[in-house]
């Protein structure tokens, strides 16, 4: 407690100097920091204004110490009711510990500092939002910095945090990693990217896959097109789009660079299907009867073999439809499902799988004996039992359309020209394609899925050694 409220005096002195402080405090731990950093601001002959929006005869341990050592100094302790009067409001009120949504008095409290339009640093969480699953507690206080300690919790890249979070720093206050890891978290933060090995000077396209996309019903070509182009951009070899007869010339002429045949019925699959080595299904393969049709035999008849498959788009919403023993029927499969499409893979409502998305991913993993990409803010992949990776790279300028197929073609190209296992690519390819779109969104509203596609190797090659 001594070395968090240290942090947050030292954060405080370098980016907002000289600014008088309302600190507001909790019964927890996180009240605990707010009234070491009050005695701290105050030694400094800073003027300090202390809510304790619980009484000190009701706190414990170290946050009871602490707040007597504030009283102790000469501070008052305002009750929560009181305006806030400091130039920079520091929330101290619930933290990390919340269960159940926030009301009454404290939500009250929440809402005036929302009201205030001073600058808000939050002690480790936001109060009111779930440090584990990123979403808002009824109602949750907007930070412009959050200031977490020790653990990189989830929740704070996840859901609805990016609009209550602002600033995100990092303080490990010292501990040990030895500690930390005796105690897992659901998911940890992807910290660094992956680490590519560079091309030796002999290498040919034989050696880096080749890639077959299947998708592109009529009117929805676009999409088989755009996770083909990505695959390319990303490094494969050779790509190959299986798509509806009457797309196949339009395609070939944008992109020469693909191979792209035109197939009526599953049965024309197969000469394509002896030379993939990845394949990657749904990008705009629709519902209808050449989609089922196709979707059948890549999964269920002759089908993909060992092959590793890429599940996206409609070939997800297809997938949900089917059987328990034949959707478990593949194990080198990677899902790359959004929530509306997690929602139909596990016969749930959204609004289920954004209460916490960390085990809404392992469940699909679980199930369908697969690598789930659950895409949205904080992106997961998760693969059974194992290690959860949640990524908090990307820009609102990717709310765009296409950014999905985009992302399923550049998995795919990653399992075909590393042969690393799925889950490892899955992972490459998500910091990939958030990395790229930062880079081209900086500074603005929205960016093309094509523009994303473009700027990839870029970020490849700042990855390659």
């Amino acid at each position: 407690m001594a070395r968090a409220g240290q942090a947050l005096w030292a954060f405080i002195q370098t980016h907002w100097p000289g600014r008088t402080l309302s600190v507001v405090c909790g019964a927890g731990n996180n009240g605990g920091d707010g009234y070491v950093l009050a005695r701290l601001a105050a030694d400094a002959g800073i003027a300090v204004q202390v809510i304790g929006a619980s009484p000190v005869k009701s706190l414990s341990g170290d946050a009871a110490a602490a707040a007597q050592a504030w009283l102790a100094a000469g501070g008052e302790i305002d009750a929560e009711h009181a305006p806030l009067t400091g130039q920079l409001i520091v929330d101290g009120l619930l933290g990390s510990g919340l269960h159940g949504p926030v009301s009454g008095d404290w939500a009250d409290l929440i809402a005036r500092i929302n009201a205030s339009g001073r600058p808000v640093l939050a002690i480790d969480v936001p109060s009111g939002l779930n440090a584990d699953s990123g979403q808002v507690e009824g109602v949750a206080v907007r930070a412009a910095v959050t200031l977490t300690f020790i653990a990189r919790k989830c929740g704070l890249v996840m859901g609805q945090a990016a609009e209550h979070v602002g600033q995100l720093v990092f303080e490990d206050l010292g501990v040990p990693a030895v500690v930390t890891d005796s105690q897992p978290p659901q998911g940890h933060w992807m910290a660094s990217g992956p680490q590519l090995s560079a091309r030796h000077a002999a290498v040919h396209k034989g050696q880096l896959g080749h890639v077959l996309v299947v998708g592109g019903e009529v009117g929805m070509a676009g999409a088989a097109q755009l996770a083909a182009w990505a695959a390319l951009r990303a490094g494969s070899g050779l790509v190959s789009v299986a798509t509806r007869p009457e797309h196949a010339a339009a395609l070939s002429a944008a992109c020469p660079e693909l191979m792209v045949q035109g197939v009526s019925s599953a049965a024309e699959l197969a000469v394509l299907l002896e030379r993939a080595e990845v394949v990657c299904l749904g990008p705009g393969l629709g519902q209808g009867a050449w989609g089922h049709e196709l979707f059948q035999w890549l999964c269920r008849e002759q089908g993909v073999g060992e092959r590793p498959l890429v599940l996206d788009a409609d070939g997800l919403n297809l997938l949900a439809e089917t059987e328990p023993e034949f959707a478990s029927s593949h194990t080198h499969r990677v899902l790359t499902p959004h929530v509306g499409e997690a929602a139909r893979l596990l016969a749930v409502s959204t609004d289920d799988i954004m209460a916490d998305r960390i085990a809404a991913a392992r469940a699909i993993a679980k199930r369908y004996h697969a690598v789930c990409v659950l895409k949205g803010r904080g992106t997961v992949i998760a693969e059974g039992n194992k290690q959860v990776w949640v990524c908090d790279r990307g820009a609102p300028a990717m709310a765009t359309a296409g950014m999905g197929d985009a992302l399923t073609g550049l998995i795919g190209s990653l399992i075909g020209q590393t042969s690393a296992p799925p889950f490892e690519a899955a992972a490459a390819g998500v910091w990939l394609h958030a990395v790229a779109g930062e880079q081209v969104g900086q500074g603005r509203r929205q960016i093309t899925v094509r523009e994303l596609i473009d700027g990839v190797p870029r970020v490849m090659h700042e990855v390659t050694t």
